[in-house]
């Protein structure tokens, strides 16, 4: 594989990092330049790449020997695992420069820094050598003429910037899954990361705030406003939308609940009332229901549905009228590897298991996980005082709330890995 001697960092986002053995690390999702004193480019001196686990590092630039837009591979030598930390003297590229609102020299007109090339020199140096900038026209029906320039034909590129947009990060970050793209949040400073949050719709918002650590959840929720707010927690899980708003004061919880649509509400009130630890506290009320006269056909068809997560479509629960949580009268579920294996026309009264017995709204947490665990289970239901179905707690809602509360945080501590060095020079 060859390394190619000019590199747009845009294009190099999301790229997969691998050792010399051929394994694969993480993927790219910045770059890494250390300004001079002169008015020299930026030097490039490494990578940002997250690995799993969502931990971003630092890889040196001098430890890339090859690099284009299908792969990054590095040389060999120790990794470092530390949590990559940026220093003052140096920018990440992305998150920096793109979408910066610039001025083109020769021009002396408005433009929008939509990509950064680095290049390598004949000594192997990486430097930020050339931008593609849109010129900003003023005109809506058409865009405008995009400049290929050399870093020092664009003045603003230093310095603070009150005037940043999002739409070229937004679309490097667009075919992140909402994890990831959670984990890049966490690295922007806080007023970058409200002005990306701000410019997603509204369900993708949704999926990332159930991604983020508690205290940015909130913080996020502030700086959109009261009504997108409510808007987003419309198109949040309930049991996420409940435990976000667990975090607010009561008044705030009240206001952004009177906010949403009746119907959407309803279920998170109802998620409010049960106590912290419990199964009601911790499990979603829309599982899939369905009545027993339900052909395995329509069951299979049902969880095929793309919105559902995959623990909640691993198996269908089944009661009496009405279906909407509280149901009436639980009769059972069935695994979606029962389906698979009954005939399509086969009705679910005929095939349903009832010989577990239901969780309680009041089943502690640890109880939980000691049933799901004894009966292999990926979810279980959760009943009321008179078999009606509430709910259901699934295996990823127990490992949300059995993990330490700040699993999510980007400054959790690192547990040790072997092999690895403490920090970067």
């Amino acid at each position: 594989m060859t390394t190619a001697n000019r590199v747009y960092i845009a294009r190099l986002a999301g790229v997969a990092v691998f050792d010399p053995n051929g394994d694969h690390i993480g993927r790219v999702r910045d770059a890494v330049a250390r300004l001079r004193a002169t008015n020299r480019p930026p030097q490039v001196v490494g990578l940002v790449a997250e690995m799993p686990m969502r931990r971003r590092i630092f890889l040196p630039i001098t430890r890339v020997t090859s690099i284009d837009s299908g792969a990054v591979v590095l040389g060999t030598g120790t990794l470092n695992l530390r949590r990559f930390e940026k220093r003052t003297s140096e920018l990440l590229v992305l998150e920096d420069l793109l979408d910066r609102r610039v001025t083109i020299d020769q021009l002396d007109r408005p433009g929008t820094v939509v990509d950064v090339a680095m290049e390598r020199s004949r000594r192997g140096e990486w430097s930020l050598i050339r931008l593609a900038v849109r010129e900003q026209t003023g005109r809506l029906s058409r865009r405008g003429h995009l400049h290929q320039l050399d870093w020092d034909r664009v003045r603003g590129l230093l310095g603070p910037s009150e005037t940043q947009g999002t739409a070229n990060l937004l679309a490097v970050l667009d075919t992140m899954r909402p994890a990831d793209l959670a984990n890049a949040l966490q690295d922007l400073p806080d007023r970058r990361r409200d002005e990306v949050a701000a410019a997603l719709d509204d369900e993708r918002l949704a999926d990332v705030l159930q991604e983020l650590p508690e205290h940015d959840q909130v913080e996020i929720l502030a700086a959109v406003g009261r009504e997108r707010a409510a808007d987003v927690l419309e198109q949040m899980d309930p049991d996420d939308a409940a435990d976000l708003l667990a975090e607010l004061p009561h008044p705030e919880q009240q206001v952004l609940l009177d906010l949403m649509e009746p119907d959407e509400a309803d279920p998170v009130r109802q998620l409010l009332k049960y106590s912290p630890g419990t199964a009601g506290s911790v499990m979603t009320s829309e599982p899939v229901i369905l009545t027993p006269d339900t052909t395995v056909a329509e069951a299979l068809a049902r969880i095929r549905e793309p919105q559902l997560s995959p623990a909640v479509a691993a198996q269908v629960f089944v009661a009496r009228p009405p279906m909407a949580t509280p149901t009436g009268t639980y009769l059972g579920m069935v695994h979606f590897q029962r389906l698979l294996r009954e005939p399509p026309a086969e009705i679910l009264g005929g095939v349903v298991d009832n010989d577990i017995d239901p969780l309680q709204p009041t089943t502690p947490l640890p109880e939980i996980t000691r049933r799901m665990a004894t009966y292999d289970m990926v979810a279980m239901p959760v009943v009321d005082a008179t078999n009606r179905l509430v709910g259901a707690v699934t295996v990823d809602d127990v490992l949300d709330h059995s993990l330490p509360r700040d699993w999510r945080d980007r400054d959790a501590p690192l547990r040790a890995v072997p092999g690895t060095t403490a920090g970067r020079a």
